[in-house]
């Protein structure tokens, strides 16, 4: 009788070991469904933050553009009239490009440049003061403006005319582009 209890015994055992195994794997695949779980809705959950970040950055790059065409180092002020939104002063534009080396860190970009989009000619002149006006970009700073975190915004870009004693208002549209300094890159 004493063998036959230990052999059920035994059988009893190695059966509750089974289940505990058996237990263990089963909590093991529970865990290990839901981390995998919480990883996917972590990531759709996410995946917004990018593209949110990018925009944001644009909307910055706008500001900033129209920031600067209203400051009143570029812009027309009661010059031309009225007080306008997004109008350069291309006189003061000139004015400062001079100056430009003191004004590098102003503005807190690295490099500002004035399109004339229109009217439209055949090819681009940088402005000087050896051919002002007759020129159809500026760039404010001495470096190429290389397309890298920059920030584009349409201006008016405006300057005195002289047309047989007459002075006037000649406004042009331009594009303002701005070359912000990129952190980390």
């Amino acid at each position: 009788m004493m063998q036959t209890n230990n052999v059920l015994y035994g059988k009893i055992r190695k059966k509750a070991q089974m289940k505990i195994q058996q237990m263990a794997l089963m909590l093991l695949a529970v865990t290990l469904f839901f981390v995998i779980v919480g990883l996917v809705v972590l990531t759709f959950v996410f995946s917004g933050t990018r593209d949110s970040a990018q925009n944001q950055q644009e909307q910055n790059a706008i500001t900033l553009a129209m920031k600067i065409a209203n400051s009143a180092e570029l812009s027309c002020g009661r010059a031309f009239g009225t007080g306008k939104i997004n109008c350069i002063d291309a006189d003061k534009v000139m004015v400062l490009k001079e100056q430009a080396n003191k004004y590098s860190d102003f503005f807190g970009v690295s490099n500002i440049g004035i399109y004339t989009i229109f009217p439209i000619t055949n090819q681009q002149i940088e402005c000087n003061l050896g051919n002002y006006p007759n020129c159809n970009y500026i760039r404010l700073f001495d470096k190429e403006l290389t397309g890298f975190g920059q920030a584009k915004n349409f201006v008016t870009l405006c300057r005195k005319e002289n047309l047989g004693g007459d002075v006037y208002d000649k406004c042009e549209l331009a594009m303002l582009v701005i070359e912000e300094k990129v952190v980390g890159k």
